[in-house]
């Protein structure tokens, strides 16, 4: 056994009883880390892993991350997100499956207003399942839709591990965004194509209204979208136009939210103090997660862990597909059981190069494994979103928001596939930004 392999083997499996044993991500990384720099190098070898975590403490980019937190917590502490529910309810609730569209798109913007996926499932999920459960919803359609929707918070821009995955590649982030953002509408645009038809074959699976909302109520309830579009625009502006980085991008977001939340009367000194509070505890969690991986990925790479996965991969004769369809399938798997930033910061370092020596575009590549980490959300046995949901409604066995989730995937799965032999879907809008 090669000593490289013999250091895969140790390192991952001793990864794993970590967290088995009920230690977090961050911190069985970088125990790992140490206990195995140690075995091979002595106090020595204590110096990579120093290096690695102040690597990341100097990158200016990771400014990004608190301030995004601090939106989405803003935003989901506020009643901002309550109207625009109501607004997307009195839209299309009248339509077959109306409650369960609505909700796919409030998840939406939620997605394009706090970049990650707990914010946006767990306010989702609390405004959208009590009304659609009154409405004779079925437990397989609520659910499902809530958990998939609420994962597009990490592809749809301002996405915090679209932030990660640019620092860890040295891609523009902004690019990275603009192709996150066609990607997840265009999922999401899958999402409501099947509620829509399963909708209209199982009527009883989703009823429509009965009573209808008048155009004056459709036009009254717009109003409470004007808020959010600003900050999305605010935001996602900026950064296309390229008149601000993402981590000037993300300040102008808190102030705008700010702004909004001020305007509604809802900004108080105890608001500020509850949504700085979560801001850093959140904020903590991912620091930590990143420090941890950037000790572990700095002992691996050293005792040329990296280079031999690297080799193993380039060395195998299925082509370069295969190879891609490879590093696309080890993903999916680690996603059922692993944290996505751990992911990133584990995994993206060794299969990008060997993407980027086999002629892949790297954004295509970003935002596909983005996609992935997606997936892993609501992926049995320990998807986020399905504990977030299961929390939300503690009555309802997990078996069946299992179910639930089930056709989603599958969709989150064929939509992979499309975006792969149809690149542009994700690569026309970068394209177009180096132009602007």
């Amino acid at each position: 056994m090669s000593p490289e392999l013999l250091l895969t083997i140790g390192m991952f499996s001793g990864l794993i009883v970590a967290i088995m044993c009920g230690v977090s991500l961050g911190f069985a990384m970088g125990g790992v880390a140490v206990v195995t720099a140690y075995i091979l190098w002595g106090t020595g070898g204590f110096f990579p892993i120093i290096t690695g975590v102040f690597n990341y403490m100097w990158m200016i980019v990771l400014a990004a991350v608190p301030l995004f937190v601090f939106m989405g917590v803003a935003l989901a502490r506020s009643d901002i997100a309550k109207d625009m529910y109501s607004a997307f309810y009195v839209w299309s609730g009248s339509l077959r499956g109306g409650l369960a569209v609505g909700s796919c798109g409030f998840a939406a913007v939620l997605s394009a207003m706090t970049g990650n996926c707990s914010a946006a499932t767990v306010t989702a999920g609390l405004v959208g399942i009590p009304p659609m459960k009154e409405r004779g919803y079925k437990d397989s359609i609520i659910f499902g839709t809530i958990c998939a929707s609420g994962t597009m918070g990490i592809l749809i821009p301002p996405s915090i591990t679209l932030i990660i995955i640019g620092m860890m590649t040295g891609e523009s982030i902004g690019k990275l965004f603009a192709g996150g953002l066609t990607a997840g509408l265009f999922i999401v645009a899958l999402f409501i194509i099947y509620i829509l038809i399963r909708s209209y074959l199982q009527p009883d699976l989703a009823p429509a209204r009965v009573d209808k909302s008048s155009f004056k109520e459709k036009i009254n309830a717009g109003k409470a979208i004007v808020l959010p579009l600003l900050v999305i625009i605010s935001v996602l502006g900026s950064i296309f136009f390229g008149i601000a980085t993402p981590t000037e991008a993300a300040s102008i977001g808190c102030v705008a939210v700010l702004l909004c939340v001020a305007v509604r009367g809802e900004l108080t000194w105890t608001f500020i103090k509850d949504v700085i509070y979560s801001t850093s505890t959140v904020t903590g969690m991912v620091l930590w997660i990143m420090f941890g991986a950037a000790g572990f990925i700095s002992v691996y790479c050293g005792g040329g862990g990296a280079q031999f996965i690297q080799d193993l991969l380039l060395g195998l004769e299925i082509g370069r597909w295969g190879v891609f369809w490879t590093t696309m399938a080890a993903v999916f798997v680690l996603g059922m059981f692993l944290d996505p930033v751990g992911i990133i910061l584990l995994v993206l370092p060794i299969f990008f190069p060997v993407m980027m020596e086999l002629g892949f575009d790297p954004i295509w590549y970003g935002v596909l494994f983005q996609l992935n980490l997606c997936m892993g959300y609501i992926t049995p046995p320990f998807g986020y979103n399905i504990f977030y949901i299961k929390t939300l409604s503690p009555q309802t066995p997990i078996g069946v928001i299992y179910a639930s989730v089930f056709p989603f995937i599958l969709i989150m799965i064929a939509s992979l596939f499309v975006m792969v032999y149809f690149p542009a879907i994700i690569t026309w809008l970068p394209n177009i930004m180096i132009k602007v």
